[in-house]
């Protein structure tokens, strides 16, 4: 099959405004949920504690549903899977000679990660505790780690692939692989008893306020060099 062709200029800035105002609305969402969190808002703490007492009266009924989640979460979507993916598009756009794009990218999930453990040191919120756990995880639990990496990781995969075109079946199938992914790890997490939804929500929505932005300001930087080319060339 044929690829669709890489995205054109137009196509560009329209897809810069589109995740300039997705990555507006995200960290606006963002820092409402961060302030209640912080101030432990006594409905949203009575909402995370209801789900995950639910979750856990389930899990602890369930061995070999758990081991399918701990797989899941361990293997599959952990984080460091995530990042290798990263790593391999980073790689291969280097080596094809797009070498700003490849640095943007690196230097986007790297961000994640720092900005991801800065706020979780900050607000240094408890995960759920257990007598009886069904797995342990480390580290201050807002916002979720495995749920932020995610969508940071997939959502900037999906833009490499926009960007360059793909063909539409690989289009749907690369949509369907990351929203399963997204959706799946935050339920690993929640199941499995390591997190709050209210971490897993976080995480989702400071992830993709970030690609957001990662997008605008490479689409508009790249704008720019092309504007100052064309004044030169003529």
């Amino acid at each position: 099959m044929l690829s669709s062709p890489p995205l054109s200029r137009p196509d560009r800035i329209r897809t810069s405004r589109q995740a300039l105002r997705t990555g507006t609305v995200c960290a606006a969402l963002f820092l409402a949920l961060l302030v209640l969190v912080a101030a432990r808002w006594s409905p949203l703490m009575s909402l995370d504690r209801t789900v995950v007492d639910a979750l856990h009266r389930r899990a602890v009924t369930e061995p070999g549903l758990v081991h399918v989640n701990r797989v899941l979460t361990d293997w599959l979507w952990d984080p460091w899977t995530m990042r290798a993916l990263i790593a391999v598009a980073v790689v291969a756009l280097w080596w094809r000679g797009a070498r700003l794009l490849a640095v943007w990218v690196a230097a986007s999930s790297v961000l994640s990660s720092l900005l991801q453990q800065g706020i979780k040191a900050a607000v240094d919120r408890q995960r759920p505790r257990w007598p009886d756990p069904v797995d342990s995880a480390h580290y201050a639990a807002f916002p979720s780690g495995h749920a932020m990496t995610a969508i940071v990781s997939c959502g900037l995969l999906l833009w490499l692939l926009r960007r360059h075109g793909t063909g539409p079946r690989m289009w749907r199938a690369a949509l369907v692989a990351a929203g399963v992914s997204v959706l799946g790890v935050g339920v690993t997490r929640l199941y499995l008893g390591v997190h709050w939804p209210s971490d897993v929500l976080g995480g989702w929505l400071l992830g993709a306020a970030l690609v957001a932005f990662a997008v605008v300001g490479f689409e508009r930087y790249e704008a720019r060099e092309q504007c100052e080319q064309s004044s030169d060339d003529a």
